[in-house]
């Protein structure tokens, strides 16, 4: 399939973030056209062509063979929450309209008193009633995790799962053994052998899936079946023609008890899809297919340097060489 895509059709974007996330402040990737519509190539700058070549994939199956029937029209979203001050996280989530909340934690190494303030702003603002989950993207080790989590509960008034607290299954494990709150794998389940590793080591209750990076909606099924966990979709902070492929997934899945983390479009400042696929009320739509780029928008995020232009040019065409 890869010989549909045509690198010439490449549009290389830069699109401002309005806060710092993942360490960085502007997103950059290609979309790319092909005979069912518009696809999207997005690793980040360290994945080598090896990794690359699963986003690829994701881009190349939503542009020449589409994606499975949907189970759902809706899918419900929770709204991400940056490393930022509790006023700051109080405003994203009061403003959401949503009731579930991801609150990023562990952005330093000494972030815990910073993280306690910044859930217990997400719980006043959410109430009661709202979900709160927290992403420590595998920094602590077993110990710190297990201290960290009790505080950061308690702080939250209850937590509905912590993601990734540790890099490896092992660690999941051990953790998931010492504490009360569910515990989300993300990381741990990108790689083939992994998804059965979790659910046989018991290191999760949770699989958060990203069909970018796994090579598709197609693939990222076949890892939710394997990890026989309740599955959450989450976005690897793409455009609006790349999440919509993580709704796909989401709409595709049997089951689908937490809402998912594809509300990230919000992070953006500004999209390249007129009609961006921002929540409302807590909900996105499943696309019966990939939306298409305006003209204008392409114009105003092209990227404006031409040589970062032409470093992504040459990884597409380095990449494509890796897939059949």
């Amino acid at each position: 399939m890869s010989d549909l895509l045509d690198p010439a059709s490449a549009f290389v974007y830069a699109i401002p973030l309005r806060t710092r996330f993942r360490g960085i402040t502007v997103r950059e990737g290609m979309v790319i056209e092909g005979p069912l519509g518009w696809g999207e190539f997005c690793p980040f700058p360290e994945y080598d062509d090896r990794e690359a070549a699963s986003w690829l994939a994701t881009a190349v199956e939503q542009i020449t063979v589409g994606w499975p029937k949907c189970a759902r029209d809706r899918i419900p979203v929770n709204c991400t929450v940056p490393a930022v001050g509790p006023d700051r996280a109080h405003a994203i989530v009061a403003g959401s309209g949503c009731r579930t909340a991801k609150v990023k934690i562990a952005d330093h190494p000494d972030s815990l008193l910073e993280d306690l303030e910044r859930v217990a702003a997400v719980r006043a603002a959410l109430g009661p009633g709202g979900a709160i989950r927290v992403d420590a993207n595998a920094v602590w080790d077993v110990d710190t995790a297990v201290d960290h989590i009790g505080q950061i509960d308690r702080a939250a008034g209850g937590l509905e799962y912590v993601e990734q607290p540790c890099r490896t299954i092992e660690e999941l494990a051990a953790v998931r053994r010492r504490v009360d709150v569910r515990i989300a794998a993300d990381e741990s389940i990108r790689r083939a052998e992994d998804p059965l590793r979790v659910a046989v080591a018991e290191a999760a209750d949770v699989a958060v899936l990203k069909c970018t990076p796994l090579g598709g909606v197609r693939r990222a099924l076949q890892v939710a079946e394997a990890a026989g966990l309740p599955c959450v979709v989450s976005s690897a902070l793409e455009t609006s023609i790349g999440l919509s492929a993580q709704l796909a997934l989401a709409a595709a899945l049997p089951e689908l008890d937490f809402a998912c983390g594809l509300g990230t479009l919000n992070l953006f400042d500004g999209d390249i899809v007129a009609d961006s696929l921002r929540p409302v009320d807590g909900y996105l739509p499943v696309p019966k297919g990939p939306p298409r780029p305006d003209p204008e928008l392409l114009a105003r995020f092209s990227h404006p340097d031409p040589d970062r232009a032409a470093w992504w040019r040459a990884r597409l065409d380095r990449v494509r060489r890796l897939l059949p």
